[in-house]
């Protein structure tokens, strides 16, 4: 279904409308994002995206919204791991709290730009090439286990491709300078460890890309419910990050359940033109795996977190 190009502008100015709304208005004055504002917030985009997901059911039909929600699920589920890597990347630099928010907004800026490349991209390459939605579904399912088998380790931003890149081109100053992302010292222009930060920030995102699109791919092609739906599971991360920061680590069998939702969506990905899972299965397979991990979780909690507890 082709979607008017007129749709296409709104979207996008209520996208721009509401990233000027948060940073020039909400959130002007870097100040710490408390757990209540947090929620608050991240009430506000699950409901603009539930609005959204019903005018998409007026307007388009219900084939498509159910595929606009697996999708919307399917991101928002994995831009969960995302959050195990803020904390320790903040963590490691030391990264006040009130901070933090700045280099989510323009880390999430830029992920957006990327997203909109990589969906795009992919939607014409599995239109025109269609062989390429079995690469896509060996990738997930392959991504899928090495997560299952992957130990955290401590982040070290030295090590990261992007960081030594830019180092060579550009001068990191050694100390930080409050919210600012490039400073002047004598003279001369230095980019400061909190620029390092976003750095990190968007490589790590561009790697969950090459997961996550493939994996909305594996639901629908329509460029327009991958968009939005991508759209409103990344707006409303930042808001999740200070919800969730201080309880994620209590989540340990949510890597599982992540897992598991790869490896579904790949093998679903791998099968389409043998069986077609219908896309409600779809999305109650991924809810279910998901509260079944959280459940788990909150049902056998790690024996050092009883013992911090």
């Amino acid at each position: 279904m082709v979607i008017d190009s007129f749709v296409w502008i709104c979207f996008l100015g209520f996208v721009l409308l509401m990233l000027a709304l948060d940073l020039g208005v909400f959130h002007r004055k870097s100040h710490e994002v408390k757990i209540k504002e947090a929620l608050v917030w991240s009430a506000v985009w699950i409901s603009l995206a539930l609005i959204f997901n019903y005018g998409i059911y007026v307007f388009l039909g219900k084939q498509k919204a159910i595929e606009f929600l697996t999708g919307y699920v399917i991101e928002k589920s994995l831009s969960i791991d995302n959050l195990f890597v803020f904390i320790m990347l903040f963590t490691y630099f030391k990264v006040e709290a009130k901070y933090q928010h700045k280099v989510l907004f323009w880390g999430i800026l830029g992920a957006l730009a990327m997203r909109a490349v990589f969906i795009f991209a992919g939607a014409a390459l599995i239109s025109k090439f269609h062989w390429i939605i079995y690469i896509f579904g060996i990738l997930l399912v392959v991504t899928g286990i090495k997560m299952l088998f992957h130990k955290d380790e401590d982040i070290q931003p030295d090590k990261n491709p992007l960081v030594r890149l830019f180092k060579k081109f550009y001068p990191v100053s050694k100390e930080s300078h409050g919210s600012k992302f490039f400073v002047k010292i004598d003279g001369k222009r230095f980019a400061t460890p909190l620029f390092v930060v976003l750095l990190i920030v968007e490589f790590t995102d561009l790697i969950f890309a090459v997961d996550s699109i493939p994996a909305i791919l594996a639901i629908t092609d329509d460029t327009f419910i991958i968009f939005t739906s991508n759209v409103f599971a990344i707006l409303g991360l930042r808001a999740l990050y200070f919800a969730l920061a201080g309880i994620t680590k209590y989540f340990h069998y949510l890597k599982y359940g992540l897992s598991a939702i790869l490896v579904f969506v790949g093998i679903k990905m791998t099968i389409v033109d043998f069986y077609k899972i219908p896309i409600l299965y779809s999305l109650l397979a991924i809810t279910g795996i998901l509260l079944i991990s959280v459940l788990l979780s909150i049902a056998f909690p790690k024996k050092n977190d009883l013992i911090n507890n």
